[in-house]
């Protein structure tokens, strides 16, 4: 005989077992960054900057460029990722004949990606914080 109390439990069992499968099932959606996004900043050596980047985005794929006012030519973003939230990616540049790397890495957060850069410029390392808006 099944009681109404064994009765609510399954019911309880099932409807969290849904729950649990449901929320595994959805797939986390990764941000819309597509387009143009502008960062204003101070450098390293304190000299005022502007950086646009063009970001595409393919499944997790990041790619697209990064024009800075310091470097007109566009550089190809390489090794980009965008995991849900968080986006990281790689620049290669030539200044001066000098090959400077950088690194980004950051959380997209609505109309803004706060952004570590890191960098290497023949051996010297450093690092700072930018923050870039999409255009609109």
């Amino acid at each position: 005989m099944i009681t109404r109390r064994r009765l609510m439990s399954g019911a309880a069992a099932f409807a969290g077992a849904l729950a649990l499968s449901l929320a595994t099932a959805v797939p986390a959606f990764a941000a819309d960054i597509n387009g143009k996004w502008k960062s204003e900043f101070q450098g390293p050596d304190g000299n005022s900057r502007t950086n646009i980047f063009t970001f595409e985005v393919k499944g997790e794929t990041v790619t697209g460029t990064v024009t800075s006012s310091m470097a007109p030519e566009p550089a190809k973003i390489e090794e980009g990722t965008l995991k849900g939230d968080a986006i990281s990616f790689k620049v290669t540049r030539n200044m001066g004949g000098a090959e400077i790397k950088l690194t980004y890495a950051g959380t997209v957060k609505g109309d803004e990606i706060p952004l570590k850069v890191s960098g290497d410029a023949g051996g010297q390392t450093f690092e700072f914080e930018i923050v870039a808006k999409r255009e609109k």
